[in-house]
């Protein structure tokens, strides 16, 4: 039988790392394997061939947490390939061993290039929004795992603590890394739907909620305000808050949704439009307000409703954001003209369409159809009884006297 253990191999500089190193022991027959793991001499431990952890509170616990965790790894794939051999009844060769080791990456079925494939997918379905998620949990996780890729029958809870650990290490809040956390178990149960992995249910022990935020709206009375502004003199800040009031005048519209309307979305008095987000109709009638905002700009010469994408060249993703990322920093710059005290945002329409609604005594469910909401179960219930006009009702009693 082949023996595998693991070693390590000090540096000839000792202020530097030195390598740890799989041995394989078959008779009188040695052969090693340099990892791409490094540790310092004083956090081996000889005698019982293994990584000394310090203290939870010391800077490197995160990373040799991590090595030690990798390591154990490949050492149960170097004998899973040993026993494999075994069994197919093959003559046990230690070379052979190392051959099928340093071969055997899992590809097809490893969490990178799963995720990979999944990103793929979203773009084929044109949902560049989550396919932009999705890379950057890869990337996140990526980062964690200091490029080195797994299969999915690795990944296990005390894995994803460390990955949660390295996170709030960073800075990260407590809702970004329940972002990245959900996101990956997404892929997760996609892989044991596919029969990658059994379910072992490794996301018990970290978050994957929600806390609640700072609220991000403005009152009625600093939207008006905001509309009464005179930025004749400033026509991108004119601009800015032309395309903050018309989101707010659609009950919040999101401003991927405001960039990709279509002069045919608009008939009858009616724009009728898909969110971007969750692909649900959204019908809102078309009021005095949107079109004084409509009318202040020359026709767009695309298709394009609103005068924010201005070329269909293959890059219109880009000249949203592009035009986001610009009206998002003039309204910084409007909120102090209108003597607010928040970081004004384009999101800000849509919360304090929310808000101001709510302060109406409009009906929840109403406010929830309104905004296209889908992710509340309560809610949905009774969004199925919801008449358009009702919501269209909403949205007149907010736009009234603006």
């Amino acid at each position: 039988m082949i023996s595998v253990k693991l070693k390590f191999r000090p540096s000839v500089n000792i202020d530097k790392e030195g390598s740890l190193v799989f041995q394989l022991i078959h008779g009188r027959l040695v052969r090693r394997i340099t990892s791409k793991y490094k540790i310092f001499s004083s956090e081996w431990d000889e005698r019982n061939g293994c990584i000394i952890l310090p203290m939870k509170s010391s800077p490197r616990y995160e990373q040799l947490s991590l090595i030690r965790f990798n390591v154990e790894w490949e050492l149960r794939r170097i004998n899973s390939i040993i026993r494999d051999t075994v069994v197919d009844g093959s003559q046990l060769c230690v070379d052979d061993v190392i051959s099928r080791f340093l071969l055997c990456d899992d590809i097809k079925q490893s969490v990178f290039n799963f995720i990979r494939t999944q990103i793929m997918h979203k773009q084929k379905l044109g949902k560049i929004r989550s396919s932009e998620t999705y890379k950057s949990t890869l990337n996140s996780f990526m980062h964690f795992r200091k490029g080195v890729d797994l299969p999915f029958n690795m990944i296990d809870s005390e894995l994803l603590e460390l990955y949660e650990a390295q996170m709030r290490y960073r800075g990260l809040s407590r809702n970004t890394t329940s972002f990245y956390m959900r996101i990956l178990r997404t892929n997760y149960k996609m892989a044991v739907e596919k029969g990658l992995t059994k379910d072992c249910h490794p996301f018990r022990h970290v978050y994957c909620g929600m806390d609640k935020t700072i609220k991000r709206s403005i009152s009625f009375v600093e939207i008006k305000r905001i509309k009464d502004l005179d930025l004749s003199r400033k026509p991108i800040w004119d601009y800015a808050r032309d395309m903050f009031i018309f989101s707010f005048c659609t009950r919040g519209m999101s401003f991927v949704d405001m960039a990709y309307l279509k002069k045919k979305d608009l008939r009858n008095g009616y724009l009728t439009y898909r969110r971007k987000k969750t692909g649900q109709l959204l019908i809102i009638e078309w009021t005095r307000q949107m079109q004084d905002i409509l009318d202040k700009y020359e026709p767009n010469k695309t298709k394009y409703l609103l005068p924010i994408i201005m070329r269909e060249d293959g890059k219109e993703r880009q000249q949203y954001l592009n035009q986001m990322m610009r009206i998002n920093r003039h309204l910084k710059e409007i909120a102090g003209l209108a003597n607010l005290s928040v970081p004004l945002s384009l999101y800000y329409s849509r919360h304090s369409w929310a808000t101001i609604a709510r302060g109406k005594d409009i009906p929840l469910a109403v406010i929830s159809e309104g905004l296209g909401h889908e992710s509340e179960a309560t809610t949905q219930i009774y969004l199925d009884s919801i008449k358009s006009y009702e919501v269209d009702e909403a949205n007149r009693k907010i736009l009234n006297g603006l």
